[in-house]
């Protein structure tokens, strides 16, 4: 059967309030009732301290940005002002585009403060766009959040007309036409040229010929008249990516308890793992995702050490999950969508146990090293792993114990009947050591002082020489490792080392680097 195109259609978001909803979830007293305090975010440019952002209340006062803070407070006295955080606002603007994966699986986010989504193929859910969009506004509306939004063949169309029409047109090609020559996003330098030249309009820029416009303004405003007229379009890069393998349920009515989110779960879990048996995979991290009626999303994932489908494990993983929250799940007005992401499948082959039972103690520490992440966190418990470096502080690596067992190097056995030649423990940095005396210049030493303790060397082997790295370049001058075990007469073992030959340094000097047991 012949391949069937679809159409892309996009839906841009532009919140002209960002910043200040984003103020108003951590500080909401100062939103609350008809009395809604001045607030103003401002930003240090030069010399002088310029408001970025205002709510609603500085506006009807005569606050805009680009007032500085002192002519703000001279007019309004009971203004509050705060730093603007960009960071807390791209999160913010992050949180966003995750309530919206409810309706496409591609989101964008275009910074500082809008979002395009593509929903090709996404309506048929809400009977067409605009109650696709009217459902947006609502859930944005119930969490004090005002959008702007517009359709568009293009990203660039949508975002124009949301930006510069206000809303979604009838016709699109003719009010693209009309929005003004700001809508091409260019330096205002060339703007405020195209103005000056009497093109006032988009439509005024698209009736002069491209090459005369490039010529004139640069290539980037011919390229910018080409992506509003739809001849270019940027290929829209998503922020919410979709899973491998993803399970949903929709309620008509929203459900709010505890048990009955785990129950569904459940049911996706089984879902999920049906599919991933058919590709003969098992999960390794999994998220599930509680979209609440007004829009908030509460994201719960889990990771396992190794790639399953046992669904009991994994309601025992998320039921951990939940109870290592530190604020407690609020269901608000009802989760009414409830999503399971398998975000990353490995692959997963039946295995059968050994008759003596060797491979259950290994299930069993991997259960263990999953019930731990989860309730601690996934940094908070972690393994060493050998790495291919014959620098001692870079021959291993520390990472989450929950992480991918990824080809390492083996760890380094020593002589059967024989003692370690290293330390497990190591001092980062090594530790200075004084009075150190030695028979011969490049031998052993007899003698040393550590922590203001004298040490007698009863016994020593070595040296185990250790250059640096050659091969890199800010390495190549680092002076020479000699390694010793000694011991003491009290029986302490040391390694320690001698930094530098003589003829490489003037003054070679010696360091404890590590303590055997």
């Amino acid at each position: 059967m012949p391949r069937v195109s679809v159409a892309r259609r996009y839906l841009a978001l532009v919140f002209p309030w960002l910043p200040i909803e984003r103020l108003r979830t951590t500080r909401p007293h100062l939103f609350a009732g008809r009395d809604e305090t001045p607030v103003a975010l401002t930003e240090t440019v030069g010399n002088a301290t310029r408001l970025t952002a205002v709510n609603l209340a500085a506006a009807r006062l005569g606050l805009e940005p680009g007032l500085t803070l002192a002519d703000g407070r001279a007019r309004v006295p009971e203004l509050e002002a705060f730093p603007t955080d960009p960071h807390a606002d791209l999160d913010w603007l992050e949180r966003l585009a995750e309530g919206c994966a409810r309706y496409s699986p591609t989101v964008a986010l275009v910074p500082p403060s809008a979002l395009v989504v593509d929903i090709a193929g996404c309506t048929h859910a809400f009977d067409g766009e605009r109650p696709l969009a009217a459902d947006v506004e609502g859930r944005m509306a119930r969490r004090g959040i005002l959008i702007r939004h517009a359709f568009g063949d293009t990203p660039e169309i949508a975002l124009a007309l949301a930006r510069y029409a206000g809303g979604p047109a009838p016709d699109e090609k003719s009010a693209v036409r009309r929005l003004p020559v700001a809508a091409l996003e260019l330096d205002p330098d060339d703007a405020v040229a195209l103005a000056r030249a009497g093109l006032k309009t988009v439509g005024d820029v698209m009736a002069r010929p491209l090459a005369g416009i490039a010529a004139r303004f640069g290539a980037d405003a011919a390229t910018a008249v080409r992506r509003l007229s739809g001849e270019v379009q940027t290929p829209v890069k998503p922020w919410v990516r979709q899973a491998p393998v993803i399970a949903e349920r929709r309620f008509a009515e929203p459900i709010a308890r505890t048990e009955h989110v785990l129950a569904v779960i459940a049911d996706l879990a089984s879902e999920a793992a049906a599919m991933l048996e058919t590709r003969h995979q098992g999960g390794r991290r999994w998220i599930a995702r509680l979209f609440r009626a007004d829009g908030h999303v509460q994201p719960l994932p889990i990771e396992t050490g190794q790639p399953t489908r046992d669904v009991p494990l994994l309601m025992r993983l998320f039921a951990e999950r939940i109870d290592a929250l530190a604020d407690p799940l609020d269901p608000g007005f009802g989760y009414d969508l409830v999503r399971l992401d398998v975000a990353l499948a490995e692959r997963l082959d039946a295995a059968q146990l050994q008759l003596e039972g060797g491979e259950t103690g290994t299930e069993q520490l991997a259960g263990l090293v999953d019930r731990l992440s989860t309730r601690l966190g996934r940094n908070r418990l972690r393994r060493f792993v050998p790495r291919d470096s014959h620098i001692p502080e870079q021959a291993e690596l520390m990472l989450p114990a929950a992480a991918p067992a990824a080809a390492a190097a083996a760890w380094p056995q020593p002589e059967e009947g024989e003692p370690p030649m290293r330390p497990i423990y190591l001092f980062d940095p090594p530790q200075p050591i004084e009075s150190v005396m030695a028979e011969v210049p490049d031998g052993p030493p007899h003698r040393f002082r550590w922590r203001r303790r004298l040490h007698e060397v009863a016994r020593a082997e070595g040296p185990e020489r250790i250059a640096g790295e050659w091969w890199r370049r800010h390495d190549a001058t680092i002076p020479t490792r000699d390694y010793y075990r000694v011991e003491d007469r009290r029986g302490r073992r040391f390694w320690i080392f001698r930094h530098g030959l003589h003829g490489e340094t003037e003054d070679p000097r010696w360091y404890l680097h590590g303590l055997f047991a």
